[in-house]
């Protein structure tokens, strides 16, 4: 595992604009004016949609010069070339709230990774509408937060979970494995900072017992995808995928056991990578710098 970036030391600059000449001198020219030093640079040119994206990790010799002062100094460059960017530091914690409902391997697994230092990420609380998995919350000392949810309080359960959201400071939620689908309204306002996870089998195989119907049709392949969320349902821009091949030995609980197992996996990963700012939207889909 690379060493964690240094406070205060090393930062990350993400950006996308409309494609143009100059693009790449202006940033190096910004970084080289403020002691900045290159440590990571990716960039991707969409000629489809004539947008460039880049994500630069660099590090600053001068003890100075403060996130503030970087962000005062590239304020003029964005503006001159019409960029959306963000810049921060590097070492800081995604502050990430999951929800979860009765299914824990996703959830599980994060929490191990958090606790290894594989995701650095803070995990402020849990939510959930069971109390499954409130003992396993209480295990490694995070809030737990029991959020019922019937079609009567759906609003009501909504409104607090938003509540916990900026009493947190919440960066990122992370449905691992929340069964309840998301009001419209709720998705708008999460934006760009929401994960869910789900099977690979949709939209074909909707509804209960996904693995079964997937076992009874021969499924060769069993996978997970990670996307972000937006009011269509399962159909947010994808951040991750992963696949296993499977056969006709399989049976449908041992489909259950290797379809968890990916899903955890591809999750994490579309957390590492959110939380590292590797991701970065690009209408209905992604530009992902691993």
């Amino acid at each position: 595992m690379s060493p964690r970036p240094q406070p205060g030391r090393e930062f990350v600059l993400t950006l996308s604009c409309p494609d143009q000449a100059g693009l790449v001198h202006a940033v190096t020219t910004f970084l080289v004016n403020h002691s900045g030093n290159i440590l990571e640079s990716q960039q991707f040119d969409d000629r489809l949609e004539d947008r460039f994206f880049m994500r630069v990790h660099f590090d600053v010799s001068d003890p100075g010069i403060s996130l503030d002062d970087l962000c005062t100094g590239f304020g003029p460059v964005g503006q001159a070339y019409g960029i959306s960017w963000q810049l921060h530091d590097a070492s800081t914690p995604t502050r990430t709230l999951i929800m979860v409902s009765k299914f824990g391997h996703c959830l599980n697994d994060l929490l191990f990774r958090k606790s290894t230092g594989a995701l650095n990420i803070e995990i402020p609380a849990i939510v959930s509408n069971h109390r499954d998995f409130e003992p396993l919350a209480q295990s490694y000392g995070i809030p737990f937060h029991h959020i019922p949810v019937t079609k009567e309080t759906k609003a009501e359960a909504e409104a607090r979970l938003l509540e916990l959201v900026r009493e947190l400071d919440v960066d990122l939620v992370v449905l691992a494995r929340y069964m309840q689908i998301l009001s419209d309204d709720l998705c708008k306002q999460l934006e760009g900072r929401a994960i869910n996870i789900h099977h690979s089998f949709l939209p074909s195989f909707k509804g209960a017992r996904p693995y079964v119907q997937a076992h009874e049709r021969g499924v060769k392949l069993v996978g997970a995808t990670a996307h972000y969320v937006t009011s269509d349902l399962d159909e947010g821009p994808i951040i991750e995928q992963d696949v296993v091949r499977v056969d006709h030995s399989r049976d449908p609980d041992e489909l259950v056991t290797i379809g968890r197992d990916v899903e955890a996996q591809v999750l994490a990963r579309a957390v590492e990578w959110h939380s590292e700012s590797r991701v970065l939207v690009n209408g209905k889909c992604t530009v992902v710098f691993r």
